[in-house]
């Protein structure tokens, strides 16, 4: 490979974390106005023109604060876990499927099935590296949580690998030119949705953080940039989440309006959940997990392996 080549990559490497960054900003301000809309107030509208300009303000804000640690806490562990939750969720971002230059994954779902595993564990060498009895409890349930998604969210994938039978994430955009996958496999489709939310620590399933007995969960220790780099990983998940279900479920990849309006639409189905549902039962979400999404997600699999050889 020729040096110009990599310098293209690196280039495209940049333009894509500025742009993934820019759009969490702006997915945090939209969550903070929409949920301000739904609660009948107006929401941040002082920085800047109708508040645009508060993502930044609250970037610059949190990161010239002081960094505070907990006394007993394990430092460099403390420190570190949302430095790597952070860069985790950023190198998710290269399955981008781009046209140019950028690097073609052909194994590109099970490089994602590795990252989000990964994310585990950060979120719990953050809960216990602070040494607090909250923290450690929100991230158990945090980890507890996600483990039990990532089986069935798994299955559900393997069920759309099947069918297509490559692991490129632009092939979804082949198979799907005359009719999306959604439609074929509708259930499962809305099966993955939830375990979305889920798997990102969203609300009808935010346990990690239950006001009454967990304060703010895994995170509570954290303060300034700590604290901005989890919220930063979460919101960059939120958005990656949506992409990934766009591209299995909704069409594939395409460089159109079309697709972005599409993305935007699936993020903000994440803030409206959140503005609507309340916070679930923590046993109900254990037999969510392990009595419906699992079995139903396994029978699923072994029908359209039976269609597949079928055909």
């Amino acid at each position: 490979m020729m040096m110009n080549d990599l310098l293209m990559i690196f280039i495209g490497l940049l333009i894509l974390i500025l742009g993934v960054m820019i759009g969490v900003a702006y997915l945090t301000l939209l969550e903070r106005k929409v949920l301000g809309y739904i609660q009948i107030r107006k929401g941040p509208n002082k920085v800047g023109i109708v508040g645009i300009l508060q993502p930044f303000s609250d970037a610059i804000k949190l990161f010239t604060k002081e960094t505070t640690y907990p006394n007993f806490s394990n430092y460099y562990c403390y420190y570190f876990s949302p430095i790597v939750s952070f860069i985790l969720s950023l190198v998710i971002w290269v399955l981008v499927p781009y046209y140019f230059n950028m690097i073609s994954f052909n194994l590109g779902l099970m490089f994602f099935l590795c990252c989000t595993s990964m994310g585990v564990y950060t979120v719990m060498i953050a809960g216990w590296s602070s040494n607090s009895n909250y923290a450690l409890l929100g991230g158990l349930r945090a980890v507890a949580q996600t483990i039990s998604y990532e089986v069935s969210m798994a299955l559900i994938l393997l069920s759309s690998i099947i069918l297509v039978m490559d692991f490129n994430l632009m092939s979804f955009f082949y198979f799907q030119k005359m009719i999306w996958m959604m439609f074929i496999m509708l259930p499962l489709s809305m099966m993955w949705l939830s375990s979305m939310l889920a798997e990102t620590n969203r609300t009808p399933f935010d346990f990690a953080e239950g006001e009454s007995e967990l304060v703010s969960g895994f995170n509570i220790e954290y303060s300034s940039g700590g604290f901005a780099l989890i919220f930063l990983a979460e919101y960059s998940s939120i958005l990656f989440m949506s992409f990934l279900f766009v591209i299995i479920y909704m069409g594939g990849y395409e460089l159109s309006i079309l697709f972005y309006l599409k993305l935007s639409m699936i993020s903000f189905l994440f803030i409206w959940v959140r503005g609507t549902l309340p916070r679930y039962r923590y046993d109900k979400l254990m037999y969510l997990a392990w009595k419906s999404y699992l079995p139903v997600s396994l029978n699923f699999l072994l029908f359209f392996l039976g269609l597949k050889i079928f055909f």
